[in-house]
């Protein structure tokens, strides 16, 4: 019989990624700057990632869109991991590593801020997708995980969460989602 794991010692990780979390504020600080001169401008902030990650780009632009806590109006933004026929009709006639991308070429503009998820760096589709944003004149930025992988040299804005565990690695990630959306909350109230 296994022994379960201990709530303890998670948290002891959980609290192990937070204790050095001071060392994300100048990157987030550029990520909220770059949010909200995208979105002062009439841009959009786009949203992507895999599996957790996935849902994670869902929920935030969820809260931007409805809102976070303040009564607000929306503000543009959409998970290109929501639309089902296109990922399916995409990953079935093309290839699943071009999914975003494709989507990035037929949405984002110049000006907009596109955001990948991915704990490793490695997901061929984000990365494919945010070189597609950088030649379109958007922003991007890569909230990754462990070395930065990949993405580290494709994003304009990487934030590497130094750590090996996919979810302490998203928990800093989603943290650092709901800050940038209280923080938006205070700069962009109506």
């Amino acid at each position: 019989m296994s022994q379960t794991p201990s709530f303890l010692a998670a948290l002891a990780r959980h609290r192990e990624v937070f204790a050095v979390a001071e060392q994300y504020a100048a990157q987030s600080q550029q990520l909220l700057d770059a949010v909200v001169a995208c979105l002062k401008a009439g841009g959009k902030v786009v949203w992507m990632g895999n599996g957790g990650s996935a849902a994670d780009s869902q929920h935030l632009a969820a809260e931007f869109m409805v809102r976070y806590k303040a009564e607000r109006g929306p503000l543009a933004s959409i998970a290109l991991t929501t639309d089902t026929s296109i990922l399916t009709a995409h990953a079935n006639d093309y290839h699943f590593d071009s999914v975003f991308e494709r989507q990035v070429r037929g949405l984002v503009r110049a000006g907009d801020v596109v955001i990948g998820l991915t704990t490793s760096g490695k997901s061929p589709n984000i990365n494919l997708a945010l070189a597609a944003a950088n030649e379109l004149g958007a922003f991007t930025v890569a909230l990754t995980g462990r070395d930065g992988g990949k993405v580290k040299d494709i994003a304009q804005l990487p934030i590497i969460v130094n750590y090996d565990e996919t979810a302490r690695i998203q928990e800093m990630h989603m943290f650092i989602g709901h800050w940038l959306c209280e923080a938006l909350d205070l700069v962009l109230a109506d």
